[in-house]
C-alpha cells in the first residue's frame, strides 16, 4: 500500500507550476473540436501548452455506488475468471415471464392437458470475454417470500421525447437480496459455447438463432399446467390477476459457473419467452389424434420485475493495492458500472491569469496491455464531471456538458466517445479527449472556481446540473450514454505520473490548452 508523501507532491506541483510558464512551444496534437475555428500556433499570437495532471486509482462501493439496472439494459449472466488486469466477476439475472393476460387459460380443457416440455428462452445480444469456453447455467425459483417486483416509474430520453419507464430501484448492480425456493434444487440447468448462440435452432414453431435454451423440470411445468383461472375441482386460481399470478410464482434466477466470459440478454427480444409445449388429448381421444401446441410466457414491461447482480473481485489485481490513497498513479483503471473510477486534477490551473482559451482538452489514452485487451476491450464511452465541495456533490462541468433543448446531454462534443489512434508500436488504442474550452475560460477570468474531476465509465448519470452564480442547479434525469451499455468494458489509460519531471511519459493524461495573450 503506498503512503502519503506530502512533499513529493509539493515539488510535483512545483514542477506543474515551472513546466507550463517555460513550455509555451507548439505541441503538434491533432484536435477534431473545432478546428477551423482555432488559430495556427505561431508563439507569437497563440500559444499551445500542456498542464500536467494528477491522477488516482478509486473503487466504487455499495456506499457511494447506487447504481440500478432496468429491464431496457442487456442484462449479463456468466463468469469472467481470469482477466489480469481487473480479475473476476460473477454475473447473475433474476427475472419474471408471464401471462400475456389475464384471465390465462391453456385452451380452457386442464384437464385434457399433456405435457411434452417446458423450456426457458433467453434472447441472446453480446458476449464479453472468450466466446469458446464453457459456460454452466443453473435456473432456480425465487423464493416466495423474496420482495421481487416492480417497482417505481422514471423517465428516460429515447428518440428524442422523454418517455416514462418502470425500474426496480431495490435491486442495485452490487446488491443481491433475492433468495432461491430450493437452493439446492434447480428447475433446470445446461452448458453450452457463447459463440453457437448465433447459431439457428430448430424446434416447434420456432427456428431463429441468437437464443439460449434451458429445458426445466417437467414437474415445474405440470404445477404451470394445473394452475387455472377457475376455482374448477379445486385448482389453484392462479391466472385471474398478476397478483394472484405472483403469489404461486415469483420468477426464475439465474446464475453460471466457468467459463471466462458474461453473456448478454434482451428481456424484452422476441426470443425471451418461457416455452410450454403441451398435447391436447380431447374427449378421450386416440393418442395419434392429439394436438400438439405450445404456449409462451413474455416479459411484461409493466408487470415483470428483473435485477441484474454484478459482483466483483479485484483482490488478485496489480492496482487493487493502490486504490483509495493519496500518492498519483501512473496507470489509471476503469471500469464500466459497477466498477472503478479515477479521480483527477490540474494543479496548474490555479496559476492561469487571464487569457483569450481556443482550446482545453482533457486528453485520457490508453495503455494498451496485449491480447487481453481484445477479450475484455475498452469501454465504448467514459464520462467526466466535477466534485463541488460547496453542495458536497458531483455536478456536471459547468459550460463543458451542456443539455440541448431536448434536455439529452451532448456527450458527443464534451468527448466521451474516444477516438481511435496508434501508438509508438503500432497497435490501434483508444483517445478521450475531453473539451474543457467554455470551463477553463471561466476558471481564467476567475468566474467559476478549479474543480477535481472523477473519471469513470457509468451506465447512467444523473447529476447535479446547473452554473453555479448564473443558473439554478437541478438534478438532471437519468441520461444514457451509449446504447452499448452496463457492465462490459474496462481499460487501462495513462495516468498523469510526474509529467513535470524530465523524460515525462507523452501519453500521459493532460490538459492541453491553445490560448492567446490579452
Amino acid at each position: 500500500m503506498k503512503h502519503k508523501n506530502i512533499a513529493a507532491i509539493f515539488v510535483f506541483v512545483l514542477a506543474s507550476s515551472i513546466t507550463f510558464f517555460f513550455s509555451c512551444k507548439k505541441i503538434n496534437e491533432a484536435t477534431t473540436i473545432g478546428g477551423d475555428l482555432i488559430p495556427v500556433v505561431d508563439n507569437v499570437n497563440t500559444f499551445d501548452t500542456t498542464l500536467d495532471v494528477l491522477a488516482y486509482n478509486d473503487v466504487f462501493t455499495n456506499i457511494n455506488d447506487s447504481s440500478t439496472s432496468s429491464y431496457t439494459d442487456v442484462q449479463y449472466l456468466g463468469q469472467i475468471t481470469n482477466d489480469p488486469l481487473f480479475g473476476k466477476t460473477d454475473a447473475r439475472m433474476f427475472l419474471q415471464l408471464k401471462p400475456v393476460a389475464y384471465k390465462h387459460a391453456f385452451l380452457n380443457r386442464p384437464d385434457s392437458l399433456e405435457l411434452d416440455s417446458i423450456v426457458l428462452v433467453l434472447s441472446y445480444v453480446n458476449t464479453y470475454g472468450d466466446t469458446v469456453q464453457p459456460q454452466n447455467v443453473r435456473v432456480y425459483e425465487i423464493a416466495q417470500n423474496s420482495s421481487f417486483k416492480k417497482s417505481a416509474i422514471d423517465s428516460v430520453f429515447v428518440n428524442g421525447v422523454w418517455e416514462k419507464y418502470s425500474y426496480d430501484t431495490a435491486y442495485k448492480y452490487r446488491q443481491n437480496s433475492i433468495t432461491y425456493q430450493n437452493p439446492g434444487m434447480p428447475l433446470g440447468q445446461t452448458s453450452f459455447i457463447p459463440y453457437r448462440l448465433n447459431d439457428s435452432v430448430k424446434v416447434f414453431k420456432d427456428t431463429t438463432a441468437k437464443q439460449l435454451r434451458i429445458k426445466l423440470d417437467n414437474a415445474f411445468g405440470r404445477r404451470l399446467l394445473d394452475y387455472d383461472s377457475s376455482t374448477v375441482n379445486g385448482r389453484i386460481n392462479a391466472y385471474s390477476s398478476d397478483s394472484a399470478f405472483n403469489s404461486n410464482f415469483k420468477g426464475f434466477a439465474l446464475e453460471a459457473t466457468g467459463g471466462n466470459s458474461v453473456v448478454g440478454f434482451s428481456l424484452t427480444g422476441a426470443n425471451t419467452k418461457l416455452a410450454i409445449y403441451y398435447k391436447d388429448k380431447g374427449n378421450n381421444r386416440p393418442q395419434a389424434d392429439w394436438d400438439t401446441t405450445v404456449t409462451y410466457f413474455t416479459f411484461s414491461t409493466a408487470l415483470s420485475a428483473s435485477a441484474n447482480y454484478i459482483q466483483r473481485d479485484y483482490n488478485s489485481t496489480p492496482w487493487y493495492a493502490t486504490a483509495g490513497d493519496n500518492v498519483p498513479d501512473n496507470d489509471i483503471f476503469i471500469q464500466n458500472t459497477p466498477g472503478t473510477f479515477a479521480k483527477v486534477s490540474v494543479p496548474g490551473l490555479a496559476g492561469l491569469n487571464n487569457r483569450v482559451v481556443h482550446l482545453a482538452q482533457l486528453i485520457v489514452e490508453q495503455n494498451y496491455g496485449g491480447i487481453t485487451d481484445s477479450l475484455f476491450y475498452a469501454p465504448p464511452s467514459m464520462m467526466l464531471d466535477a466534485w463541488d465541495p460547496s453542495i458536497s456533490k458531483f455536478r456536471t462541468i459547468p459550460y463543458a456538458l451542456l443539455a440541448g433543448s431536448t434536455g439529452a446531454f451532448d456527450y458527443t462534443t464534451f468527448g466521451s466517445f474516444p477516438g481511435n489512434s496508434l501508438n509508438d508500436a503500432g497497435q490501434n488504442i483508444k483517445t478521450w479527449k475531453f473539451n474543457l474550452t467554455r470551463y477553463v475560460q471561466h476558471v481564467v477570468t476567475g468566474r467559476l472556481p478549479v474543480y477535481d474531476f472523477r473519471l469513470y465509465s457509468p451506465t447512467f448519470v444523473r447529476l447535479q446540473y446547473g452554473i453555479p452564480s448564473v443558473q439554478s442547479d437541478v438534478t438532471a434525469n437519468i441520461q444514457t450514454i451509449s446504447p452499448v451499455i452496463s457492465t462490459i468494458g474496462r481499460v487501462k489509460v495513462y495516468g498523469g505520473g510526474n509529467g513535470a519531471l524530465p523524460n515525462a511519459n507523452p501519453r500521459r493524461m493532460r490538459l492541453r490548452i491553445v490560448y492567446s495573450k490579452i
